[in-house]
């Protein structure tokens, strides 16, 4: 396995997608790439990451004569107003008019993002959340055990979706978070304006109903972890 990172270590190829230095060698002799590489916390960055550095990563994988490039999507990007949605829809694109043979994993959002997303909205008694949005999060280990499933199975030549085992609304997740930390606060759904929360009213980010799923549940995660993001810390003093 070789792995293509900003940072050195653990034997990996140095490299960085929104320059493209390190692309070509990290993709040579290699059979199947595995594409989770985004820049969603980098302020816009992610267009020059994820579209530009998906070009070129396609374009070294092509030249390179890889057999399978399987890009790690969301469920949601072509249906929900966001931009960095728009950024990983247009990064999909380019994936599928690389001429490599290809997959579209589209995994919905990870246990740590939802954590961290209640924790910068949680303000002392208080727990604000969208009323009507519901979400099917998934564990990080889930989606890596189905990328190596899919991975054996071969290229899919377009879209498929995996999310969490079950459909929960964002007070039930706002809750399970509280009563994991045992934190006070009460959850206040509020009815949230504008398009981006009409489509995650509508399903927006769910991935289709009979798509694969995973099975450590939200109430698992934070037992095992009691609610705590391991990037919490350090994104939430970037917040601040």
């Amino acid at each position: 396995m070789r792995v293509l990172s900003r940072r050195p270590g653990n034997g990996g190829i140095v490299g960085d997608l929104a320059t493209g230095s390190g692309v070509g060698e990290a993709v040579a002799g290699v059979e199947t790439v595995v594409h989770a590489a985004s820049a969603a916390g980098s302020r816009g960055n992610f267009w020059a990451v994820d579209v530009g550095g998906t070009r070129r990563l396609a374009v070294a994988a092509r030249e390179a004569g890889v057999r399978h490039l399987v890009y790690v999507s969301i469920p949601g990007v072509d249906r929900v107003p966001y931009s960095y949605y728009h950024a990983k829809y247009a990064a999909e694109q380019v994936v599928a008019a690389a001429a490599v043979p290809y997959t579209v994993l589209r995994a919905t959002q990870f246990y740590p993002l939802i954590a961290l997303l209640l924790a910068l909205a949680h303000r002392a008694s208080l727990l604000p959340v969208g009323a009507g949005w519901r979400a099917q999060p998934v564990d990080a280990g889930d989606v890596a055990a189905h990328i190596v499933e899919r991975v054996a199975v071969g290229p899919a030549g377009g879209v498929t979706e995996f999310g969490g085992p079950e459909v929960l609304s964002a007070p039930e997740l706002a809750r399970g978070w509280l009563a994991a930390r045992g934190a006070r606060g009460r959850v206040v759904p509020l009815p949230i304006p504008g398009s981006y929360s009409r489509a995650v009213r509508e399903g927006g980010l769910l991935p289709a109903a009979d798509a694969p799923r995973g099975t450590v549940a939200w109430a698992d995660w934070l037992a095992r972890t009691h609610g705590e993001s391991p990037y919490s810390s350090q994104w939430l003093r970037r917040g601040s």
